[in-house]
């Protein structure tokens, strides 16, 4: 599934998804596009370039290619609103963060085209992540999942004022244990600077919302990064050196401190088992 993403498999009981970092549209997705589109604005810029110290902790890491305007694979495929009542973006977006068009008037994708999206794209990234997570967990008794976005500091369409710069989210605590969202929580606090936010604006997409069940084994946490906090805002979007390095070493000790969490997890589910 090269086309469909990217995944370097880990020992540890950690899987890093990346779902929004891709930029690639096929050529027939993109005929029907506006030009605003084709710039894909609303990317989570370079997360992957970030999470890139996920491979030397020992945590495996998936990473999708396609652009999320070709499908959000980070949405429930019944196209339920995440949060009902809030402005929010389809399973295959018609427009952008800031309403503009996606699509050329009257090409807009009709039912047939976005299951066919879902088959090509949405569904191979989930059975992987799903089986993944299942062999770590069969592996070690326990798996958690690190779901990693970012977004700009401030979009009205979603939220007002300026947002955290690191918003963490457990579905209210329904997604991971207690316990290893106190050991984030320690790990965030350690590497100072940020202003950290659970379970505020952000608190899961579908992937946190549907792969996290706890009492079965399975934890899972999202981090929505604001740009700020590793990359110019304003196009062209680039890396900081300085800030990009500070972010990797804060996401480096907090996926340190889920997976410990995880082994230490795993050492108590053998010893129960003894």
């Amino acid at each position: 599934m090269d086309e469909v993403f990217d995944f370097v498999p880990g020992d540890a009981p950690l899987l890093v998804s990346v779902p929004h970092a891709g930029t690639r549209i096929p050529a027939g997705i993109a005929a029907t596009m506006t030009p605003e589109a084709l710039r894909t604005e609303d990317t989570d810029w370079f997360v992957d370039a970030l999470y890139d110290v996920a491979p030397g902790l020992g945590v495996g890491l998936i990473v999708a290619r396609q652009s999320r305007y070709v499908v959000d694979i980070n949405r429930d495929p019944t196209n339920a609103s995440l949060y009902p009542g809030r402005s929010v973006t389809e399973l295959v977006p018609l427009t952008t963060f800031a309403f503009e068009p996606i699509y050329a008037a009257g090409r807009e994708p009709g039912p047939a085209e976005v299951e066919a999206r879902v088959s090509r794209y949405w569904r191979p990234y989930h059975d992987a992540l799903r089986a993944e997570l299942g062999r770590l967990r069969a592996r070690h008794g326990v798996a958690v999942l690190w779901d990693g976005h970012s977004i700009r500091s401030q979009v009205p369409r979603f939220f007002d004022g300026t947002l955290a710069d690191m918003n963490f989210g457990s579905v209210h605590g329904q997604s991971a244990d207690p316990s290893l969202v106190a050991a984030v929580q320690r790990a965030a606090r350690s590497h100072g600077g940020y202003s950290v936010v659970w379970d505020g604006r952000f608190v899961g997409g579908h992937i946190t919302r549907s792969l996290g069940r706890p009492a079965e084994g399975v934890h899972a946490i999202q981090l929505e990064m604001t740009w700020r906090t590793y990359m110019a805002e304003e196009a062209p979007y680039r890396l900081d050196p300085g800030r990009a390095g500070r972010a990797r070493a804060f996401i480096a000790g907090c996926l340190a401190a889920a997976r410990d969490w995880a082994l230490a997890a795993s050492s108590g589910a053998a010893a129960r088992a003894d």
